[in-house]
């Protein structure tokens, strides 16, 4: 199912996506969060006449830095033996179409394509890799955008990719998918008929796989229902600049578009 959080004339709800690209896309209402029994409440919406925002509320984001090795070669360094993990604030977090905002401090943004997967209703504190597959409600796409000249000047990360807005996720979020081996693509470009195509990796080329990535993060901290782990991104990472759109598409969830702008 496909799972997103809407705004429609009446508020603000949950809801299934339903249809296809083909035949337009609808969104059923729900009457709860998504982690509980879905109920639908009758109400149905042409995708068109509503606003799509982030899918699910997060308590943290937990990113994995230098999970694809040729992302890490390009960067420089060296694959890690162990997840190297670190936090973006749920303030960063945006929805489809929404605007990653730049601000003056820094003069080399860029975009991060990364399949993010969303904690469920159990949650997870030092699980195994079974308890890890159980933990997993699904997946979304994300962008881990990073100011990068931060990121080098900065002993840690927090600030370089936890500025407001630093953190698209969308479009909803797709349960029972599997990731094994999926593409994971990034497209910046001015005009949305002609993107230049930045970043093209497939999951199967993860350094640490998804269950050994919230086992691991298990156990440092608990994670909570909705929280997202951004799993780490292919090679092809570049700057974006305000007047940009960057595009982030995921085989079999979908794709999320977010413009770029100036702060200042």
């Amino acid at each position: 199912m496909r799972f997103a959080r809407f705004v429609h004339p009446g508020g603000v709800s949950f809801g299934v996506v339903e249809g296809d690209s083909s035949s337009g896309l609808t969104v059923a209402e729900i009457d709860s969060i998504p982690f509980n029994e879905v109920r639908f409440t009758g109400q149905r919406w042409a995708l068109a006449d509503i606003r799509l925002l982030a899918p699910i509320f997060s308590s943290k984001v937990i990113g994995i830095g230098r999970n694809y090795a040729d992302h890490a070669a390009e960067m420089g360094n060296e694959v890690p033996k162990e997840p190297l993990i670190f936090i973006k604030p749920s303030t960063s977090v945006i929805g489809p179409n929404d605007a990653i905002r730049i601000p003056g401090v820094t003069d080399q943004v860029e975009e991060e394509a990364e399949l993010a997967v969303v904690i469920g209703a159990s949650g997870a504190r030092r699980v195994d890799r079974a308890g890890a597959e159980k933990a997993i409600f699904g997946y979304t796409c994300g962008n881990d955008v990073t100011a990068r000249d931060l990121q080098r000047k900065d002993p840690q990360w927090t600030r370089a990719k936890g500025f407001d807005s630093f953190c698209p996720i969308g479009p909803w979020i797709v349960t029972g998918l599997d990731v094994s081996d999926i593409e994971v693509r990034c497209e910046v470009g001015r005009d949305p008929e002609n993107m230049e195509v930045r970043q093209i990796g497939r999951t199967k080329d993860m350094v640490f796989d998804i269950p050994s990535l919230i086992s691991y993060v298990s156990h440092v901290m608990t994670l909570l229902p909705g929280d997202i782990i951004l799993t780490g991104t292919p090679a092809g990472v570049s700057r974006i600049v305000p007047g940009d759109t960057v595009s982030v598409s995921i085989q079999g969830i979908g794709e999320l578009r977010n413009p770029v702008v100036s702060l200042d």
